[in-house]
């Protein structure tokens, strides 16, 4: 049996990894559950693992991997597979219902490498094919997956060699982790924000300054939805 706070932490986990690839922060999991420092945080985390609901993957910033929900947080017709890497939720208490086929695998192209670091020329080829879980994908929107190159997102969980599943969108609303093309040749994954009449392309690293443009210098080409390893 999980506390409430222990069950609204599970759920945020969960909802933000099938969302976005990647665990919420501890700073965004103490403001959702309006906690007043990051030690609660902890202390739930420990208490999630020690349970078995929960995994932290070692040496990578952001990386839980959500090994099974309590039936009262189980959505109807959950996909049991990762976000990342395809790979098994774990033993559920009742079988996975069959996969649909919007939920089977599709394969996309590889459009090259994707700057998370300094902004390298945009990619417009694809140079190999990799298949991605269906559930990562919206049916009626178009995809695509980039390489990440360096480390400048790393405080997301997004590393260096991570391949990004990109959904095709040429709007962002504010904190979407976004592929920006800047002044036309430059492609980068930062996250998205408008500040004061301009773009903030923020990393997710202290080592990286967040750059600020016009909205003329940047083009959104697509929003992360979702995230793929090799280990």
């Amino acid at each position: 049996m999980l506390t409430r706070k222990q069950s609204d932490l599970l759920k945020l986990i969960h909802a933000r990894v099938e969302a976005e690839g990647v665990a919420p922060s501890f700073d965004e999991m103490k403001d959702a559950l309006d906690l007043r420092s990051k030690s609660g945080i902890h202390r739930l985390i420990t208490a999630l693992e020690e349970r078995g609901f929960i995994r932290r993957l070692p040496h990578r910033a952001r990386a839980i991997e959500v090994l099974k929900l309590p039936d009262a947080l189980m959505p109807t017709g959950i996909d049991s597979r990762m976000i990342t890497g395809g790979k098994s939720l774990g033993e559920l208490s009742e079988p996975a219902p069959a996969a649909s086929a919007s939920a089977a695998a599709r394969t996309l192209p590889v459009m090259g490498r994707i700057a998370a670091g300094t902004p390298i020329a945009a990619i417009s080829e694809a140079v190999r094919d990799i298949s991605v879980p269906g559930a990562m994908l919206t049916s009626r929107s178009s995809h695509y997956a980039l390489e990440v190159q360096g480390d400048s997102m790393i405080d997301l969980g997004i590393n260096d060699g991570d391949i990004v599943v990109i959904r095709e969108q040429d709007t962002a609303d504010n904190g979407d982790i976004v592929v920006a093309l800047v002044e036309g040749h430059e492609a980068t994954l930062k996250r998205f924000r408008r500040q004061n009449g301009l773009i903030a392309l923020e990393a997710a690293n202290p080592a990286y300054e967040t750059r600020y443009l016009r909205d003329d210098q940047v083009a959104v080409q697509g929003r992360l939805v979702g995230l793929i390893r090799s280990y």
